[in-house]
């Protein structure tokens, strides 16, 4: 009898043991979960010291990884290896992502910092209410050139692309939405344009700028430019405002035609395991001036309103990065067109590309 006491007596501490120890690895894995963030980002997309300065103030440690295309990101998220807390996807990403139920509702009462945000950047329609995205960065699709190479051009049109004088000269940036899209602005269509007839007027329109084509480039556009390799690029305005702040051999334009007007934003993946950190990053980046130093390190245009009162006159006051309403008239933002129609675009795309 004694020994079976000392049996049942050994059973019951190990069982005690067992769940001391079993809430001991919980309890560390959920601080460690609120002791780290996971942010994935667009490469060179965010000032490095921001990073730390929030680590510091908040002693939340931020792994930071980077993607180069919304869909290596939406990708990535869906499978859900690594359980992101922030994202930052564009427009239309987010339409998909939404509809994939792949995000989580904001909490806007964490992100006081809302506050100082432009209201003619909030509720796009790709996120009526920003119920699950707050504006990071925006931007154009335009022309850069060099104008001492070309004083005489202005590029007012997408078809001034076809000059002669341009032989050889022009590279593309690497996006079929971005090619597709100018080759449809051109001929008055919409860059959402799903009609098939449209879809193929427009590649063969393209093949009409195909001689003064140097290439389709990606983040070399910007080098190929300062080192003259090409004079003329279609490329988005924040890559273009690394040389024309700061060169004023550069311009840059939208063509009349029509163009693109994106948004980058943050989200909270719906695997996101520090949601109370995630809302601490997004509420710090929103902070005018962590976003004041955030905007002059990236050179984009920020939807800030308070942030983009302290910034120089020379880059708050430019045009080429903050379009006159009158400009933006003339803009679009991409929408999800569907994964059928998604195909179309980069088949016709590719199909350019080849003919080069």
């Amino acid at each position: 009898m004694k020994q079976f006491v000392q049996l049942i007596g050994g059973a019951l501490l190990l069982g005690f043991i067992s769940l001391a120890l079993g809430y001991w690895v919980t309890h560390d894995r959920v601080d460690e979960q609120r002791d780290t963030l996971y942010v994935y980002n667009w490469g060179e997309y965010i000032n490095p010291a921001l990073i730390q300065q929030f680590e510091r103030q908040t002693g939340i440690k931020v792994v930071y990884e980077t993607f180069d295309s919304n869909e290596a990101m939406e990708a990535k998220i869906r499978n859900g290896g690594t359980h992101y807390d922030v994202a930052f996807p564009s427009d239309y990403t987010i339409e998909k992502m939404k509809k994939s139920n792949l995000l989580i509702p904001l909490d806007h009462q964490q992100i006081p910092n809302m506050k100082h945000l432009d209201q003619h950047y909030m509720n796009q329609p790709f996120d009526r209410g920003n119920v699950y995205s707050i504006p990071y960065f925006f931007g154009t699709v335009g022309i850069l050139y060099d104008r001492e190479k070309y004083p005489d051009m202005t590029f007012e049109h997408w078809s001034d692309l076809k000059d002669p004088r341009l032989a050889g000269d022009v590279i593309l940036v690497d996006g079929a939405r971005e090619v597709i899209g100018l080759g449809l602005n051109s001929l008055g269509y919409s860059l959402n344009d799903v009609d098939t007839q449209h879809l193929q007027e427009a590649e063969a329109h393209l093949k009409t700028f195909a001689p003064n084509i140097r290439g389709v480039v990606g983040d070399e556009v910007t080098m190929m430019l300062e080192q003259h390799e090409a004079n003329v690029a279609v490329m988005w305005s924040g890559s273009a405002a690394q040389l024309f702040q700061f060169d004023e051999r550069f311009e840059y334009v939208v063509p009349q035609d029509g163009s693109n007007l994106w948004f980058d934003n943050m989200v909270i993946p719906k695997t996101a395991q520090n949601v109370k950190g995630a809302h601490a990053f997004i509420n710090f980046l929103l902070d005018p001036e962590v976003n004041r130093q955030n905007t002059e390190w990236v050179a984009y245009g920020t939807p800030n309103k308070s942030a983009r009162e302290m910034l120089p006159n020379d880059i708050k006051n430019d045009t080429r990065v903050y379009p006159t309403e009158e400009t933006q008239k003339r803009l679009e933002v991409y929408q999800d067109l569907g994964t059928d129609v998604l195909s179309e675009y980069n088949e016709r795309f590719l199909n350019f590309k080849m003919g080069l």
